[in-house]
């Protein structure tokens, strides 16, 4: 493991040793604020309603989107820009695997959500100051967005694997994340066995339950196969040099 946590230290360096770490940061952490601003202030307006149906699931689901907005960004320089650079090829030179660098390079995108989630908890705290509140389903809240962004930071690094291009591994990623969020978009055109079907692929409607304050461990277990998945391929994909002769 200290193989991983070097890469790892290395990728938390480049991250934060770059404006655009902090840019990302910003962003995520204005459009977290607004939509939770919005979000308290439609639930003071029409009232009476119960915080975990009438606040935290608005507020999960807003932020739904500036995670899936912001990690494909994070992600789409682990692999692309060492290939563009030719790096990559210097770190196969040395003794590390496949696996700890993938493992290193996940650590750290991931390290870097963790901070950025962290500080989105501070509208929370601020809020529960005044008006005290079960704390329950927020933090199932927070489960789900830690494991959904976890679920986006793996598909980012499959994608980054792929191409020594940046913007095609961001695309890459939107556009396989897009597809799982609109996979039982239009439930009309399905038969009802298939949106049964797509219903236990869909990525979001398994986050959904999270955003309503309930864990359920079907949607854990999804999440951690969705997340396993992914790294695996990116780990075929970076084994794939061998018998397409690049090493």
């Amino acid at each position: 493991m200290r193989v991983v946590s070097a890469i790892a230290r290395r990728e938390l360096a480049a991250y934060f040793g770059s404006p655009t770490a902090y840019v990302l940061l910003a962003v995520y952490l204005v459009l977290s604020g607004y939509f939770f601003y919005t979000d308290v202030a439609l639930f003071v307006t029409f009232g009476a309603q119960v915080l975990s149906t009438g606040l935290w699931r608005f507020v999960f689901v807003d932020y739904r989107l500036v995670t899936l907005l912001v990690l494909p960004l994070v992600t789409m320089r682990l692999f692309a820009e060492e290939r563009k650079l030719g790096t990559i090829e210097l770190l196969w030179t040395l003794p590390v695997k496949d696996w700890q660098v993938i493992l290193g390079k996940f650590l750290a995108a991931w390290l870097f959500f963790l901070t950025i989630v962290a500080m989105t908890t501070i509208p929370f705290i601020v809020f529960y100051a005044f008006f005290p509140f079960d704390l329950g389903p927020p933090i199932a809240g927070f489960v789900g967005l830690i494991l959904l962004g976890t679920a986006f930071i793996a598909c980012g690094i499959a994608a980054s694997t792929l191409t020594e291009n940046q913007v095609v591994a961001a695309m890459l990623t939107y556009g396989i994340l897009v597809f799982f969020w609109f996979m039982t978009w239009n439930e009309a055109v399905g038969d009802e066995r298939i949106i049964r079907v797509l219903l236990l692929l869909s990525l979001f409607d398994h986050y959904y339950n999270f955003a309503t304050g309930s864990i359920q461990t079907a949607d854990v277990a999804y999440f951690v196969v969705f997340i396993a998945l992914f790294l695996f391929a990116s780990l075929r994909s970076l084994q794939s040099r061998s018998w397409r002769g690049v090493v």
